[in-house]
């Protein structure tokens, strides 16, 4: 991982990135709020160390600027405040975590591996992908093959749905109440122009089709003919 040290007390800080070194992460640091906040805004981190009491910018004044930018990086606080009401304003702030000092070395890799383990829970639950194409529900991004597809709403809903019933038939039935929501005359061809429309979006410059129709049944999302 990728982690970064937002702390003042220098041995407190050159401690922590040794030990967080030791066990393979990344360290980046700093030493003021307002450097952490610069560096969280604008680096890859997958997660921030912040400690509470900082100069130039307290920590939760920079928790609270990350999050009001929409920044998602998860955040552990660490500090000497540790009564419920301190921890409840941390993580108020927008803290993912809170540890109060002076804190145990196992106890603070063992949360840093929780609050991995939650982003990526979180990040799959956002992402579909089936064969070479990828659909991401935060960004509403799709690519096949690294090469991005520009679709409409209503054509990244239907492939959604899609991959999310990859290797199955999809009755037109379950499209009404999956996509339209029965918002539409089911006698209509209105399944039919918009399936046609996303099979041209997914599969015309690719060498295998993704997007088949079944005959008498429905519609498949599968890599075999």
């Amino acid at each position: 991982m990728h982690i970064l040290i937002v702390e003042d007390d220098e041995v407190a800080r050159d401690t922590l990135a040794k030990a967080l070194r030791e066990v393979g992460h990344t360290v980046d640091v700093a030493a003021d709020g307002l450097a952490g906040l610069s560096m969280a805004s604008s680096a890859a981190l997958d997660l921030a160390i912040v400690d509470r009491m900082l100069p130039k910018l307290d920590g939760l004044a920079l928790v609270q600027s990350l999050r009001a930018t929409g920044k998602k990086l998860p955040v552990l606080i660490l500090s000497a405040l540790g009564d419920v009401d301190d921890r409840i304003t941390g993580l108020r702030a927008g803290g993912d975590d809170y540890l109060t000092k002076p804190y145990h070395m196992s106890e603070l890799l063992a949360r840093i591996d929780a609050l991995a383990r939650r982003r990526e829970a979180a990040e799959a639950s956002t992402r579909l992908k089936f064969a070479d194409l990828e659909l991401d529900r935060m960004t509403r991004r799709v690519t096949r093959n690294g090469k991005r597809i520009e679709l409409t709403a209503r054509e990244f809903q239907l492939l959604e749905f899609m991959m999310r019933h990859s290797g199955q038939v999809v009755t037109r039935t379950m499209l009404l109440e999956g996509v339209w929501d029965y918002h539409f005359d089911p006698q209509t061809n209105v399944i039919d122009v918009h399936i046609s429309r996303l099979r041209q979006a997914i599969d015309k410059d690719f060498d295998k089709p993704l997007l088949h129709t079944v005959r008498g049944a429905g519609y498949s999302l599968r890599e075999d003919e």
